[in-house]
């Protein structure tokens, strides 16, 4: 029993625990734009999926996320994590997608 609690525990700690990380910063999110606007040319999703970003993934990721936009791959460990970033970011940029 204490350890299904211990497990639990853990759980919580694990899904709150990217509340803790920094921000995105206002630099990425005009870089995100940048390279966005490069590769789509409409001023409208670019907005959107930057300013979603900010609150969808932190200061780390985002430089993932640059990276991968700018044609590179993301790591194994993070390929999960981008994919679900993409999907959630579609979500609300792009709600009939």
């Amino acid at each position: 029993m204490a350890n299904k609690a211990l497990a639990v525990l853990a759980l919580s700690f694990v899904s709150v625990a990217p509340a803790f990380a920094a921000a995105p910063t206002a630099g990425q999110k005009d870089e995100f734009y940048r390279v966005c606007m490069g590769i789509a040319q409409d001023a409208a999703l670019c907005g959107c999926k930057a300013d979603a970003a900010m609150t969808l993934i932190d200061e780390r990721f985002m430089n993932v996320v640059i990276a991968s936009m700018k044609g590179g791959s993301p790591a194994a460990a993070d390929y999960n994590a981008y994919n679900t970033y993409v999907a959630k970011s579609n979500q609300v940029c792009k709600p009939n997608y």
